[in-house]
């Protein structure tokens, strides 16, 4: 993959770039083998890869330089500023839009945020498109709702543009700090959730909802998980840390009964209007914390997924799953040194099967997909 930028030695965030992605797939696979090379594994299956460049459905732009002539990319700390704009890790669809957002900016007067100065309203912009439909979802994150007015009276004028924006939100962020948004969201237009469909099965993208940034890799894990789960005839699963519900909702079908948790409320929404859409009666989706819920709960199902994010599930997740014994566990990882560390923990389960999906390409991270059995 060329990048501009790249060569120009203004952003490094793809720290592989040079090297031949079949060496980037080698090197991701030999840290894996390596950090799993205590443990006996019944079973390597090979790493699945998909597009080098275009992947990402997601931006998240740094908004800087003034009101009339906006830049959209990243701060290096030094506070230059990288425009990404063309940037070939996202869709050919994204340029034009981004185009059409830099006058939107200016024409609606919003101010893009200054680091240093502590100045100005629009920090971020966050795009987001589905693979399904071609709509869009578009968020500015503000400092304050100071040129809230302004940017609601400015719309109609960038919804003419861009008609396939069908998404909009503003979210409030007022702390001067790296952080990319706040909790306050403020719908601006009446859909607020961007439908996807992978492998079948009905996905929904809110605001504040995570969602894998690189769809086709995300559809392999999805689809891979669902074919171990159901070699299993698992009629009983818990899905924590479960996001949209993408893998539960593979996993299960109309018998299996299916508890998914997961903290964020936004992506909980998501999960039960899939599960609407699927017709699924079996299904419970509830907004808590995955740890509190399992530590708290009598029953014990067959089969226990886990999708925790980069810190793992921790040691009391693994001590409770250690007691409850569920005869499987299904652990989906973007960490594979806290998913070893856990595993470390899970003394009474063998490692069935793994397999490693470059979601990340042109990055020494990956996503690995781990099937663990009790052993009595």
């Amino acid at each position: 993959m060329h990048c501009a930028q790249y060569t120009a030695g203004r952003c490094r965030s793809c720290q592989w770039l040079e090297k031949p992605y079949s060496q980037q797939l080698a090197d991701k696979q030999h840290h894996l083998d390596s950090l799993l090379s205590g443990h006996a594994v019944a079973q390597w299956l090979e790493p699945v890869f998909g597009r080098e460049s275009a992947f990402r459905n997601k931006a998240k732009m740094v908004v800087s330089g003034s009101v009339e002539r906006p830049l959209l990319g990243m701060l290096h700390r030094d506070g230059s500023a990288v425009d990404l704009c063309d940037c070939p890790l996202y869709p050919a669809s994204f340029a034009p839009v981004f185009t059409v957002l830099k006058t939107f900016i200016a024409r609606a007067g919003l101010t893009p945020y200054n680091v240093a100065r502590k100045r100005g309203e629009l920090k971020f912009l966050l795009l987001t498109e589905s693979t399904y439909s071609g709509e869009l979802m578009l968020r500015f994150v503000l400092r304050s709702e100071t040129k809230l007015a302004q940017l609601r009276a400015a719309l109609p004028w960038l919804q003419q543009q861009l008609p396939q924006l069908a998404v909009i939100s503003a979210n409030i962020q007022p702390v001067h700090m790296a952080i990319l948004e706040g909790e306050q969201e403020i719908a601006l237009t009446e859909q607020q959730a961007l439908p996807e469909l992978f492998n079948q099965v009905p996905l929904f993208i809110r605001p504040q909802s995570f969602f894998q940034t690189n769809p086709q890799m995300a559809a392999s894990l999805y689809a891979t998980a669902r074919q171990w789960v159901r070699e299993l005839n698992i009629e009983s699963m818990w899905d924590l840390f479960c996001g949209v519900g993408g893998f539960g909702l593979h996993c299960a079908d109309a018998t299996t009964r299916l508890t998914g948790i997961e903290i964020s409320a936004e992506a909980i929404a998501c999960a039960q209007q899939s599960a609407n859409h699927l017709g699924l009666k079996n299904v419970n989706f509830a907004a808590l914390d995955s740890t509190r819920f399992a530590t708290s709960e009598a029953q014990v199902p067959q089969l226990v997924l886990v999708n925790p994010p980069r810190r793992g599930i921790g040691t009391e997740l693994c001590c409770y799953l250690s007691q409850m014994a569920p005869k499987f566990i299904l652990y989906s990882s973007c960490n594979a040194q806290t998913m070893v560390k856990d595993i470390g923990q899970l003394t009474d389960y063998r490692i069935e099967r793994v397999q490693l999906f470059d979601m990340f390409p042109h990055t020494s991270h990956y996503e690995v997909l781990t099937l663990l059995a009790f052993r009595p």
